[in-house]
């Protein structure tokens, strides 16, 4: 059997093309999308959190590794580093990006162009983030914590612990930019309830060995710790100063009771982190704007009491506390 030059040439050619046809086809899909994550804090403490916005995105359809990938990028509890982070973060032309762990405000100077999400623990509107709640007009949505408003549900639960107590210390961060409204509703809260506080101004790690110090001298019966992201960077420094010094604590997350603090009251972050993450999901795949998706309120919210802190500081818990919690560490 014989094949003539022509038809070889013809076969030839088509085998090349054959070849040459997916790797052109594969050259010429698009980038696949990059989620952009960037926090203040460090990997090691948010595992919890980046597992349930991993969990958000796929709810939202997103297979990372396969229709988009996620960068991290996390600041150790060293805040300064924000900006040049959330800049490394839009010199990699990321899709959306993702502002946690005291970030919001940063990715906002950042760009006014890439969509962002964000977990808000102030007022958004009041912030600047938002023109409004349901209809945010810009490049930013997410979801709130509502760090400054319940400041003062924590004073009282605090109070129904020690209600005999003359004195509760109340930390806060003057640098936090909701530390006012915060600083408000603490002070409102301890009026109403008759309780006289003492507030100290914290933004570094002496300053909280320095505000125990404080609040050792002046017998203070208790302490609450307002929630802000520094706070949560240094958790296992106040809950140790606090174990050593007998003083009972109120927090703003579960995990600082988990962690060996008596009692918190707040939102489930693990169910904000899944929300952000279906929000990110929903603007890479759905092409939805931050300007038409509704800030988010949590759907969950906890009273958390470690009973085995109580028992060390000589406590007895209420009933109607016991009652309430909506988890008891034994």
């Amino acid at each position: 059997m014989t094949i003539d030059v022509g038809r070889r040439r013809f076969i030839t050619a088509l085998g090349g093309t054959a070849v040459a046809w997916p790797l052109a086809a594969r050259a010429q899909q698009p980038p696949m999308p990059v989620i952009g994550f960037l926090n203040g804090e460090n990997s090691a403490k948010y595992a919890s959190f980046v597992a349930a916005f991993r969990q958000g995105l796929n709810e939202s359809g997103i297979i990372e590794g396969q229709n988009a990938r996620v960068e991290f990028r996390w600041a150790d509890g060293h805040f300064d580093r924000l900006p040049a982070l959330a800049a490394d973060l839009i010199r990699s032309q990321v899709a959306v990006i993702v502002a946690t762990g005291g970030s919001s405000l940063v990715a906002k100077a950042a760009t006014t162009t890439i969509p962002i999400v964000c977990a808000i623990g102030g007022d958004p509107v009041k912030l600047g983030l938002v023109a409004s709640i349901n209809r945010p007009g810009g490049n930013i949505t997410g979801v709130s914590v509502f760090t400054t408003t319940l400041e003062a549900k924590r004073m009282e639960l605090l109070h129904e612990f020690v209600p005999k107590t003359p004195l509760v210390g109340v930390l806060v961060d003057p640098n936090w930019s909701g530390a006012t409204d915060q600083l408000s509703e603490i002070e409102a809260a301890a009026r109403a309830i008759g309780q006289e506080i003492q507030v100290l101004n914290v933004s570094s790690e002496s300053d909280i060995d320095a505000a125990f110090a404080s609040l050792v001298k002046a017998r203070a019966g208790a302490v609450s710790v307002s929630g802000n992201p520094f706070f949560v960077s240094r958790r296992d420094q106040i809950i140790a100063l606090a174990a050593r010094h007998a003083i009972p604590a109120a927090y703003e997350f579960g995990e600082f009771a988990a962690a060996g603090g008596l009692m918190s009251y707040g939102p489930v972050l693990t169910d904000v982190y899944r929300q952000i993450g279906a929000y990110a999901g929903q603007i890479i795949l759905k092409g939805e704007k931050p300007a038409d998706l509704p800030v988010l309120q949590p759907t969950k919210f906890e009273l958390v009491i470690n009973l085995k802190t109580a028992k060390a500081l000589g406590l007895t818990i209420p009933q109607t506390l016991l009652a309430a919690a909506d988890s008891v560490i034994e």
